[in-house]
């Protein structure tokens, strides 16, 4: 059970409305957006800063955003989180290959060396204490720019905010993240955990 049951998706007409990205990014309306339309403000501020956070302004692809947000929820332990980020890796062609071995991308050669820099620092960014350093930064800057990296930590600290917010709610996984969380997390242990 949830900490907070979610609201009817009718129950805020504005939130309903800027909900509606969420069908092209994951094929439904999270069970996370309807719990925060317990305080309408919230949720619209959360739906518009991902809108932001995820836009396309250059060479992060929206794949590699998702990729990204999967390695920043794998390293908090979110199994919400964790399978919206693949499936929405997936709706946003990300290569099979690469959704196939996303566990392996540091030495899966399906990574080109510019996405493993940016999940490695998906990676340190999402530990506590946070460890990027002097060597992230110099592998930072051998493949991205400065407005790049802005986009990433963006992706990290949105999906920070969700890491937090769906495990301590017990949110519930909703069908279409349970299919690609299976399919492509469960060969290595990921089930819903305490999200049922």
């Amino acid at each position: 059970m949830p900490l907070v049951a979610p609201l009817n998706p009718e129950h805020d007409p504005e939130t309903r409305k800027l909900a509606e990205f969420f069908n092209e990014t994951l094929g439904f309306c999270p069970n996370s957006i309807l719990t925060m339309q317990h305080r309408p403000a919230i949720s619209k501020a959360f739906i518009n800063l991902n809108k932001a956070v995820m836009a396309n302004e250059g060479r992060v692809s929206s794949a590699l955003k998702r990729m990204i947000a999967w390695v920043s929820s794998n390293a908090t332990g979110c199994r919400y989180c964790q399978a919206h980020a693949i499936r929405a890796a997936e709706r946003y062609g990300a290569e099979q290959e690469q959704l196939d071995n996303i566990w392996e991308y540091r030495t899966h050669p399906a990574f080109s060396e510019a996405e493993r820099a940016a999940l490695d620092f998906s990676l340190a960014a999402s530990q506590v204490p946070n460890a990027v350093d002097a060597e992230i930064k110099e592998r930072l800057y051998a493949h991205w720019n400065e407005g790049e990296i802005v986009e990433m930590l963006g992706v990290i600290s949105l999906f920070g905010y969700l890491n937090r917010w769906n495990d301590s709610m017990g949110t519930i996984v909703e069908d279409g993240a349970i299919e690609s969380g299976e399919q492509y997390l469960g060969k290595h242990g990921w089930n819903r955990g305490k999200h049922v």
